[in-house]
């Protein structure tokens, strides 16, 4: 029995998730799988809007850092639990996109791209200079997750929490893909004439993978905060904007599974190529770049299609 393709990344996924902890050899690396499982929570969102609809987001690591900020201020200035606090910020994150997005998601191209780089650049401005709220660029201390009486630390927690967190994401994700919304979206995406032709309430379809994008950024910002206990103005600055677009177009644009490879990629190779010292950066650029030149359409599809020619081969 053949599997459906959205099982088979599910059941691959998993399969990961459930066999690295066997294979990583410190806590060190339990924690670089951590970073990954958050950034690509970040990145399967940012998916759906890019990948799915067509539509460029250029700030969407604003809602990332509303996100992370919101366990930080919240129980500091309000006195809410860490829990609470971070769904405060997933709602916040998801308000705020349904009242920007409904002017800007009516522009196109660049535009568009414009437009939320200028949503995120304001949001990293009011967290890097009200210095009295948010700590200004020296950042703010994250207190500790407490469930139930349990105080919540350690990598290999946080692995387990961030992980199970991605495996939501990712059901959720392909199930909105297979959904009639999903199918919306897919048809905008080839052509936003024809899908008002055909019916589809456009404006109504890009606003609502634009919620769901900036909740799923929100979600991994704040499981950030707390597994870091600190945060930044950095995590809502337009370069983690760039890393964000950077996963979904190199694993491939589309795939719920190409943005997990290319989190992984843009999180684990840094900490490989430090015996590299000054030259790191440019070691990772040029390994991107030769990544789209030679997979153009992403890694994971790149791969996908290779693999019934070396068959017939």
């Amino acid at each position: 029995m053949r599997l459906a393709p959205r099982h088979a990344t599910l059941l691959l996924v998993l399969a990961v998730f459930a066999a690295l902890p066997f294979l990583l050899p410190s806590s060190f690396h339990l924690r670089v799988a951590t970073l990954v499982w958050v950034q690509a929570l970040a990145a399967v969102g940012l998916n759906l809007l890019m990948g799915l609809a067509g539509q460029v987001s250029l700030g969407h690591a604003g809602f990332f850092g509303i996100g992370a900020y919101a366990v930080a201020l919240g129980p500091r200035h309000l006195g809410l639990d860490p829990l609470l606090s971070a769904l405060a910020g997933l709602v916040l994150s998801g308000l705020l996109a349904l009242v920007v997005g409904r002017p800007i998601l009516r522009l196109r191209g660049h535009y568009l791209a414009v437009a939320t780089l200028g949503l995120g650049i304001l949001v990293w401005l009011v967290l890097n200079s009200e210095v009295g709220l948010t700590g200004g660029p020296d950042g703010i201390q994250v207190p500790r997750l407490v469930l139930f009486g349990w105080r919540v630390a350690g990598a290999e927690t946080w692995y387990w929490i961030t992980g199970l967190a991605l495996l939501l994401g990712v059901w959720l994700a392909l199930n909105l893909e297979d959904s009639p919304l999903g199918r919306a979206l897919r048809a905008l995406h080839d052509s936003e004439v024809a899908a008002r032709v055909a019916g589809i309430d456009v404006a109504r379809a890009k606003l609502v993978v634009f919620v769901i994008a900036a909740i799923y950024a929100a979600l991994a910002g704040s499981l950030l905060a707390l597994f870091n206990r600190f945060v930044t103005p950095q995590v809502a600055d337009f370069l983690h904007s760039i890393e964000l677009v950077t996963m979904v177009v190199i694993g491939g644009m589309g795939s719920t599974l190409g943005a997990i490879v290319g989190a992984a990629i843009l999180t684990v190779l840094p900490q490989a190529l430090t015996v590299f010292h000054d030259y790191e950066h440019a070691v990772l650029g040029l390994m991107i770049i030769l990544f789209m030149i030679f997979l153009r359409q992403g890694i994971v599809p790149g791969l996908v299609a290779l693999l019934p020619r070396r068959a017939v081969a």
